[in-house]
Formats: structure tokens, C-alpha cells, sequence
């Protein structure tokens, strides 16, 4: 059994799991390790009506945090969104005394139609997937938590058929692991767009 040094809270946001062929077999896969903590967010609060004190609990408790999500519109869904408004509250994650977050390394792993390509500062979409993702990236540094790169599956609408599944899953899982046996180069993955191509550079004694 690997030795658990980090905790990792999983937040799953996905307001169409019936309709999910790739979200929903991730979050089983993360639901499955050891030291992490797997949240379904429209499965426990149907109605929105998040519970802020359970939820800050929560991040106090962890020491990684992860956003599951599919890209939306350029951005989160709208749980996501309403979970962050309430939850990140001035004197618990910024301002005065607000350094509840302070260190904990921060990631997105989502899920986008388009493909990889479109993804590029000349493609389709104009911008690149860390981009697009600025304001994630600046409510960390405004946390102090330690900004990661997404890993991101693209082309998810065909991922099942195209017989890319697996393999994502595999990525996915070998990153968890790492990550709670804190085997992961948390300064190298830091400076780059995103963590698809590059964990055998930042997993650390595999």
C-alpha cells in the first residue's frame, strides 16, 4: 500500500452526469486512491444551497485542491462558480487573516469538445487552455495556493470511441498518486501550459 503524505480534495462539478461518457469514469477512478477525497458538488447540494462551513472545512482538512469540471463556455459550470463565491470568503481564504489556502497546490483537471489544436494562440479558440484559465490562476495567487497547470482531455465529445478513455484514465491516476505520495515536481510543473505531455518530467520515482 503507497504511503499517503498529501490529502487530495476532488471537487467534481458536472450539472449533466447522465450525459457524461468521460467526467463521470474519472471521477470513479480518483473516487478509487487512496487519500483522495471525492466530491460530486450537484450530487450533495442539488439546490445550490452550499454548506460554507462544511466546505471550508474541507480545504482546511486537505492539502491538494483539484477542480473537476467540462469546459463550459470558456470557464467553469455554473456550480462551480456559486461554490467559489461563497466558500472563498475574505478572512478565511484573502484579506486579514485569510490564509486558510496559504501553500496548498491548486489544479484543474477538466474536459473540452474541442480539440488540442483549437487550443493555441492561432487556433480556433485564439487562446491557450492556462489562458482561458486566468481567473483560476489569479484566485489562486490571490489564496496563496500553489498554481498547477490543467490536465485537460480535449476532443472529449469522441474520447470513448476514438479508444482515448483508457489511456487518459491512466494519465489521470498515475497524476493522483503521485500526488498524494508527493511525488510530484510541484516547481517544474508550475511553469508549464498544461500537464498532458509532460509527467514523466515532473513524477518523481516511478
Amino acid at each position: 500500500m503507497s504511503e499517503i503524505k498529501k490529502r487530495i480534495l476532488l471537487l467534481l462539478a458536472h450539472p449533466s452526469q447522465h450525459r457524461s461518457e468521460v467526467n463521470i469514469p474519472l471521477f470513479e477512478t480518483a473516487k478509487a486512491i487512496e487519500g483522495v477525497t471525492a466530491v460530486d458538488l450537484y450530487g450533495e447540494y442539488p439546490t445550490f444551497d452550499i454548506d460554507i462551513e462544511q466546505e471550508q472545512q474541507r480545504l482546511v482538512d486537505h492539502d491538494i485542491i483539484i477542480f473537476q469540471f467540462p469546459l463550459y463556455w470558456y470557464s467553469t459550470p455554473a456550480m462551480l462558480k456559486e461554490w467559489q463565491d461563497l466558500v472563498l470568503e475574505y478572512g478565511f481564504a484573502y484579506g486579514t487573516d485569510g490564509e486558510q489556502l496559504k501553500g496548498k497546490p491548486f489544479l484543474c483537471a477538466l474536459t473540452a469538445g474541442g480539440k488540442e489544436e483549437a487550443y493555441q494562440t492561432q487556433g480556433y479558440n485564439h487562446f491557450t487552455i492556462r489562458q482561458l484559465l486566468a481567473p483560476l490562476e489569479q484566485t489562486a495567487s490571490l489564496t496563496g495556493m500553489h498554481y498547477l497547470p490543467p490536465l485537460a482531455l480535449f476532443g472529449a465529445r469522441t474520447a470513448s470511441e476514438d479508444d482515448r478513455m483508457d489511456a487518459h484514465r491512466r494519465k489521470w491516476r498515475r497524476l493522483l498518486k503521485a500526488l498524494v505520495e508527493d511525488r510530484v515536481d510541484l516547481d517544474m510543473a508550475s511553469g508549464l501550459g498544461k500537464l498532458n505531455h509532460s509527467l514523466d518530467q515532473i513524477i518523481l520515482g516511478d
